[in-house]
């Protein structure tokens, strides 16, 4: 088990309120595995009502549609992402990625002498 400090950085996208974070990006890549978000919600434990409350709430905030559904055929229906939900999430990604890298960096710059791995102390 690391012992050591760290920081943990977790991203939110506001308008007048949060309209897309981890929880959403986890949600939405779920439905590109799954091609379907009841299929997403069960792959998280999640109510389907819930996850169809979150997709549609990030949509109204956000502006535009995250889901495209699919129609019947021969394996049923589904849905995917659309093509700015899928730029949505690899921009959120990246964004993130950058972050991390960046707080880890200014972490080791702002907390070196607390970094190590605690040492009982001697008196």
């Amino acid at each position: 088990m690391d012992k050591k400090l760290r920081p943990v950085i977790s991203i939110r996208i506001f308008r007048e309120t949060k309209c897309f974070g981890p929880g959403v990006a986890e949600l939405l890549r779920h439905v590109r595995e799954a091609h379907s978000l009841r299929g997403a919600a069960m792959t998280m434990g999640m109510a389907y009502s819930k996850a169809w409350t979150i997709v549609k709430q990030a949509e109204r905030e956000l502006g535009f549609p995250l889901l495209v559904s699919v129609t019947g055929g021969r394996h049923g229906g589904g849905a995917e992402l659309s093509p700015k939900a899928e730029r949505l999430l690899a921009a959120y990604g990246d964004y993130c990625a950058r972050m991390r890298a960046f707080a880890a960096e200014e972490f080791g710059r702002a907390f070196a002498e607390f970094a190590e791995e605690p040492q009982a102390e001697s008196e």
